[in-house]
């Protein structure tokens, strides 16, 4: 009974390891060469409304009217920048809901549906118009995702790099605790107005080729528990309970009949 009891609430091995591929099976691979090749699928981040954004502006040229141009797309640069020409504002600018960006001398830019380096390319050729030579370099500042359930660390990540994978974004949630289904990840992806839910397995070396290894701005990805978490946080407490109040019981009895 204790037997079965303690197989019952082991975690078998297979249930553990990530992106599994017969690998448990044999552990005598060659070395030094390429087992086998996976075609990632990864679509670019495409800008969204509300996203946030930095952008920066350059230029080599240390006029004067550059600089007022510059002073213009960011009023809180300050008035003593160093002399050795190279002008810069760097700002947080939200995207409003009809995916635009709105400046008081380059006016209104639609950027939403755009990638990041395709927005960069459209504010730069609205801006050359003023300044030939100048340069823009446009970054994520909220690319963000929460992950919850059997994770070392619940939370919502912020992250300036768009491109992370499924594997970075529960690393940086303190990783997977021993007793998570690594089978069944839930991922709530939002696609505009609708709200997609799909479930990805870990276990598999397939997954690097699905849509979700990467993950997407606002995913929420929440880790179920196996059925052993249950056995192990309560069945055992409970049986200890049960079994002290059988003794206590017992001795109570023995003691009466005394």
């Amino acid at each position: 009974m204790l037997l079965l009891i303690s197989c019952a609430g082991c975690v078998p091995i297979n249930k553990l390891v990530y992106l599994q591929k017969d690998d448990l099976k044999k552990r005598d691979f060659p070395r030094d060469t390429v087992l086998r090749s996976h075609e990632l699928v990864f679509n670019e981040y495409k800008i969204q409304p509300l996203d946030m954004l930095s952008i920066n502006f350059e230029t080599l040229s240390d006029e004067s009217d550059q600089f007022d141009f510059l002073s213009k797309l960011n009023p809180r640069m300050s008035s003593n920048m160093p002399s050795g020409g190279q002008g810069a504002a760097q700002n947080g600018v939200f995207v409003n809901p009809d995916g635009e960006i709105q400046y008081a001398v380059l006016g209104k830019i639609k950027i939403a549906g755009l990638t990041i380096f395709q927005a960069q390319e459209k504010i730069r050729d609205a801006a050359s118009k003023y300044m030939p030579d100048v340069i823009v370099r446009v970054r994520m500042l909220n690319f963000r995702f929460t992950v919850l359930g059997e994770v070392n660390g619940e939370k919502t990540v912020t992250s300036v790099n768009p491109r992370v994978t499924m594997m970075e974004a529960i690393g940086m949630a303190g990783g997977l605790s021993e007793l998570a289904d690594r089978k069944t990840i839930k991922v709530i992806r939002q696609k505009g107005s609708i709200t997609e839910v799909h479930y990805v397995n870990l276990l598999d070396e397939k997954f690097i080729e699905s849509p979700y290894f990467y993950v997407q701005q606002n995913d929420l990805i929440i880790v179920p528990p196996l059925r052993q978490r249950t056995f192990r946080r309560y069945f055992t407490t409970n049986l200890a309970i049960v079994t002290t109040a059988i003794s206590f019981g017992l001795l109570i009895y023995t003691l009466s009949k005394r």
